[in-house]
């Protein structure tokens, strides 16, 4: 004779509370899981660096004379990259993607500044910046300044560049190659390498704007 399993009518019982409980304790779960998505910080594309205060020491002079630290660049989502006008190929580069981006974000680009800092002082007189960045586009801004300037303005981005000695008293320059957006409040919050294309710049600058 074969043995019957027998289950009494309250260990079911038992059982049909623990899986409604354990139903609820899931549907909590995934309300809370949702409400986190939308109400948490936004999804860039770029490192959030939200909070690290960068740029904090910025105080230079504009290819439009007028001098500028974060509190001047306030208004609008900033976006700021270092580089030089000599810059064979990395800085025209960036620039001509950042006026790309300029295009995709069409109407809301009235709410975006670009920022070029040159890291490059001893040639790049606000005469020779405005020049450059205008090619690019009219609404782009040069920054330079002293040495010195330029130096803590660097250092307070933790941006890194030397000067390369050349042939004939010529030189060239290395330096660090990523954009960072700062939100209308002149705070840091993105930091985007310059390899992820326009889209993805373009992306992390409309979830600021909102």
């Amino acid at each position: 004779m074969s043995a019957i399993n027998h289950v009494s009518p309250i260990s079911r019982i038992d059982q049909n509370k623990a899986l409604r409980l354990l139903s609820a304790v899931l549907l909590v779960l995934c309300v809370l899981c949702v409400a986190g998505c939308k109400d948490g910080a936004p999804a860039f594309k770029g490192s959030d660096i939200t909070g690290t205060h960068l740029g904090k020491d910025l105080a230079l002079t504009g290819t439009d004379g007028k001098a500028y630290n974060l509190e001047a660049l306030k208004g609008k989502v900033t976006i700021v990259l270092f580089g030089f006008t000599q810059c064979p190929d990395v800085c025209p580069a960036s620039l001509a993607e950042l006026t790309q981006v300029m295009k995709l974000l069409g109407n809301d680009a009235k709410r975006v500044q670009v920022v070029l800092i040159t890291v490059d002082p001893e040639r790049d007189t606000p005469e020779v910046l405005r020049a450059y960045v205008s090619g690019f586009d009219p609404q782009f801004l040069g920054l330079t300044g002293t040495l010195e300037q330029v130096k803590k303005a660097a250092a307070s981005f933790k941006v890194y560049f030397a000067k390369n000695a050349g042939v004939q008293g010529n030189y060239s320059l290395d330096h660090s190659a990523s954009f960072y957006l700062m939100d209308a409040q002149g705070e840091s919050r993105v930091l985007l390498n310059n390899s992820l294309g326009a889209a993805a710049i373009a992306h992390d600058v409309q979830r600021l704007l909102r």
